[in-house]
């Protein structure tokens, strides 16, 4: 087993960045913080206008999903954002200009890992992204991409937010639950499974899994326009960002090759249709997805970026 730690009792472990494997599998980690903003403040954090920050990467999926559902929700006066630049260094992510970042506006950071250990000193374990920080406390709220789209979905409402979305509604929350399991195990992680994958058992199970998945997907966008009928959900917004990164990174960097999004039909229809959604091409950069994964040395020593794919997301058939 391959065990990762950026950080060990406050002290950063300097090295490319590697994934944790086991028996040839890709592994991800457990996140360390997971507390919620709630609109009523019985957690200990609420929800008040200018009191938390975002800090994410463009390429990375999982914080591309707090992005989208803070567009949605109209959060973006409420919730500020910094963002790190695309390529991990050997200290982790660290921030940039404006070409391929920001500054980190509320400290002045240079690495991710900094904001880390100002939240807890002797931290040991990965430093990821998303990270929720709250000002007033001085500390991260969450790094669970999951959780911090459910206090996006709902906890400002009352602030600001749009109250008129809901990508969770209760009646549909077993089926949207379901759902984000299915899609989390085979695609979202799927890809990682395969990309990561260090036997040839493991990855081969990784794709065939993968594309069942995508094959099944197909045939659903048949009969309705959305996962969960005639809107999109808080499903939709989690498969998306693994759909918008399919054809550029993991079809070929990441081995999952059997087909691109492109020869799926409906699933390239339904892409470019949560793309052209209000707010949302602005959460997608692809040069810096694009970055991002090319520079993974695991995957790719010579760190050379590819010329394609020529992706057109703004085309209607």
């Amino acid at each position: 087993m391959n065990e990762r730690k950026d950080l060990v009792a406050g002290v950063v472990q300097e090295r490319p960045f590697a994934p944790e494997t086991e028996n040839g599998a890709f592994r991800r980690e457990e996140r360390t913080f997971r507390r919620w903003i709630t609109a009523d403040g019985a957690s200990g954090f609420p929800a008040e206008p200018g009191r938390y920050h975002l800090y994410v990467s463009y390429g990375c999926p999982w914080a591309h999903r707090t992005l989208i559902v803070r567009a949605l929700k109209r959060l973006d006066a409420i919730v500020s954002v910094s963002v790190v630049e695309p390529v991990i260094g050997p200290q982790g992510w660290a921030f940039g200009d404006a070409a391929h970042g920001t500054a980190d506006t509320l400290y002045g950071h240079r690495y991710l890992h900094e904001l880390y250990t100002r939240a807890q000193p002797s931290f040991t374990g990965i430093v990821t992204v998303p990270v929720l920080w709250d000002r007033r406390e001085r500390t991260i709220v969450s790094n669970e991409s999951s959780e911090i789209i459910r206090m996006f979905n709902t906890a400002f409402d009352a602030c600001g937010g749009d109250a008129a979305v809901d990508l969770y509604p209760e009646p549909l929350r077993p089926t949207i639950d379901a759902l984000n399991d299915w899609i989390y195990d085979d695609i979202n992680n799927g890809v990682y499974q395969a990309g990561f994958a260090t036997t040839q058992a493991a990855y081969e199970q990784a794709v065939d899994r993968l594309f069942a998945a995508l094959d099944e997907l197909e045939q659903r966008l048949t009969h309705q326009p959305y996962l969960v009928g005639e809107q999109p959900t808080e499903a939709d917004w989690r498969l998306f960002p693994t759909l918008v990164r399919f054809d550029m990174a993991y079809h070929g960097l990441f081995k999952c090759n059997v087909r691109r999004l492109i020869d799926y039909p409906r699933l390239w229809d339904y892409t470019r249709r949560l793309y052209r959604m209000s707010g949302i091409a602005e959460t997608v950069r692809l040069d810096h997805i694009k970055r991002l994964y090319y520079s993974l040395s695991a995957l790719n020593p010579t760190g050379i970026l590819p010329k394609g794919p020529a992706l057109d997301l703004q085309a209607v058939d």
